[in-house]
C-alpha cells in the first residue's frame, strides 16, 4: 500500500524526469553529431518530438494535481471557504467532462492508428506508442480531477479552506 501512495504522490514527477532526460540527452547527442560529424538522424528528431509531447501531457496532469494551471482567481480572494469550494468543484466538474470527452476522442485516434498499422518514419515503431501520449495524459488528468473533487467535497463538507495550490505571484 505504501508503494501505491508513493506512485500516487510522485508518478508525474518521475515520468516528467524520464522524458525530460530522454529529450535532453537525445538532443545533445544529435547536436554533437550534426556539428562534429555533419550527420544527423531522423530517429533523434522523432525521439525529441515525442518526448516533448509526452512531457506536455504529463505536465498538464501534474498541473491539475497541484492546481498549478493558469487561472484568474481575483474573485476567489473575496469568497468564503464554502463558496470557494463550490467554485472549485464546479471548475473540476467542467474540466472532468471536457477531459472525458477528449479522452474518448484521443483514444479513437489511437484505435485507428492500431487498426491500420501506421509506423513512425525514422524509428519504424508503431505510432500507437506515440499517439498514446494524449489519452495517457487525459487519463492522468481524469484521475487527478477525481482526487481533486473528493478533496474539495471534503473541504466543503468540513468547512475547511479548499486546496488552492501554490501561488506563482503574490
Amino acid at each position: 500500500m505504501d508503494i501505491l501512495r508513493q506512485i500516487d504522490k510522485n508518478a508525474e514527477k518521475w515520468l516528467l524526469l524520464i522524458f525530460y532526460v530522454m529529450l535532453v540527452v537525445t538532443m545533445a547527442v544529435e547536436v554533437l553529431r550534426r556539428e562534429i560529424f555533419a550527420y544527423s538522424s531522423i530517429w533523434g528528431e522523432e525521439i525529441v518530438r515525442y518526448s516533448f509531447i509526452y512531457l506536455a501531457w504529463i505536465g498538464a496532469a501534474a498541473a491539475v494535481k497541484e492546481r498549478a494551471h493558469i487561472r484568474i482567481d481575483v474573485v476567489m480572494h473575496y469568497l468564503g471557504p464554502r463558496l470557494k469550494a463550490i467554485f472549485y468543484i464546479f471548475g473540476d466538474v467542467v474540466m472532468l467532462i471536457v477531459a472525458v470527452i477528449a479522452l474518448y476522442w484521443s483514444y479513437e485516434t489511437v484505435h485507428v492508428s492500431a487498426k491500420f498499422g501506421s509506423v513512425s518514419h525514422g524509428l519504424r515503431i508503431s505510432m500507437v506508442w506515440f499517439l498514446m501520449a494524449v489519452p495517457a495524459g487525459f487519463t492522468l488528468m481524469v484521475w487527478r480531477l477525481l482526487q481533486s473533487l473528493a478533496r474539495d467535497m471534503r473541504s466543503l463538507r468540513d468547512g475547511t479552506p479548499v486546496f488552492e495550490g501554490d501561488k506563482l505571484f503574490d
